[in-house]
């Protein structure tokens, strides 16, 4: 939290805004508050009063993209995926004043478990490696499966030209964040624009949909008891969401470069390909996926904007956080993969799951 922060104008609104019995605890005892670490872009907090504990979730300060980092539009998300996707965090209120903490934010439940990151967060075996991730593509499967009428959250985007504004808008938004010391992109733009395809259908796409963004059991890793960061949810392609996870995934036969950015556990013994997971996406689902290759190039393309957005706020002094100030490189063998996927013009073929859970 800025160090300007008024602890005592957030407490009271804690406790006049939080339900019952939350409003009395927050009311009476002093606050603890502490950063989540890991994330780069809104902001997680735990906020305990005595043995009572809320997590608050708010933008970052700094320059941000015009629809970017919307509380309450991300709280109005969860409590209407809530309604038939139970791995979601109960919202418990919504601040749309900017006055009292310096920008909007919202309240929801802690959900206990563990976080993935580089390495898994208990050890596990090869077997338990599988299990997970064939959960994981499970869970994908099952929230594109989310009706979008009865839950309301037709009204989030516009059901179609969803492939062509993509492609359009992270191209405008990646040229827009271009610092000196990262590719162009331009061929790579290019090859999406030129090769989209028809899209794929219609669905809720969570659009941030990884490893390290789901809680696990704390008694069984391969459970999965939540699914965070919900902040670019939209009305989208169920393929293009696949696209973007599939970014994330690193490979041990890929490039050295792509290892020095990689964030989740994935070379572990019993990790699936990127192409065991589209298989067994695509199993669960009952979506035909044929080549891969476009999807994951804009997943790559995709992520690389992301990136350099965030890396941009460094550059500017407009975030001092450490970590960021390797982005440039990511960008960098983002860009490099994409490019190489386009060049070789192999179709990235998809193949069974490993051991009993696979399809």
């Amino acid at each position: 939290m800025p160090q300007s922060l008024d602890l005592h104008r957030l407490q009271d609104w804690l406790g006049s805004h939080l339900p019952a019995p939350l409003d009395r605890a927050f009311t009476s005892q002093q606050l603890d508050i502490k950063a989540f670490s890991g994330g780069a872009s809104n902001l997680t907090y735990s906020v305990k009063a005595d043995d009572v504990e809320v997590v608050l979730r708010r933008a970052p300060p700094g320059q941000k993209a015009k629809t970017a980092h919307d509380m309450v539009r991300e709280a109005r998300v969860l409590s209407a995926v809530a309604r038939s996707f139970p791995l979601v965090p109960k919202v418990y209120a919504v601040c749309d004043d900017p006055e009292v903490i310096g920008t909007r934010f919202f309240v929801m439940e802690r959900l206990r478990g563990h976080i993935a990151g580089r390495s898994m967060p208990t050890q596990v075996t090869p077997r338990q490696c599988t299990q997970l991730m064939t959960r994981l593509m499970d869970v994908h499967a099952e929230l594109h499966s989310i009706d979008l009428i009865q839950t309301g959250l037709i009204e989030l985007g516009k059901p179609t030209g969803y492939v062509e504004r993509q492609i359009a808008g992270w191209s405008k938004r990646y040229r827009a964040a271009r610092t000196d010391d990262v590719p162009d992109c331009e061929e790579v733009m290019s090859w999406l624009a030129a090769h989209q395809p028809a899209q794929s259908g219609t669905v809720l796409i969570h659009n941030d949909f990884k490893l390290d963004n789901v809680v696990l059991a704390t008694d069984d890793p391969t459970q999965i008891v939540g699914v965070l960061d919900w902040e670019m949810a939209t009305i989208g392609d169920p393929l293009m969401d696949l696209g973007a996870s599939m970014a994330y995934w690193i490979e041990p036969t890929d490039p050295t470069d792509l290892h020095v950015i990689r964030t989740l556990p994935s070379t572990l013994p019993g990790m699936p390909s990127r192409a065991q997971l589209i298989a067994r996406y695509a199993a669960q689902s009952g979506r035909e996926i044929g080549d891969f290759s476009w999807y994951y190039v804009y997943g790559l393309f995709r992520l690389a904007a992301i990136a350099q957005q965030i890396y941009l706020r460094y550059t500017l002094g407009q975030t001092t956080n450490p970590r960021f100030a390797m982005l440039g490189h990511g960008v960098r063998a983002l860009s490099d993969q994409a490019s190489r996927v386009i060049r070789q013009q192999q179709p990235i073929q998809t193949g069974p799951m490993g051991g009993s859970d696979s399809p």
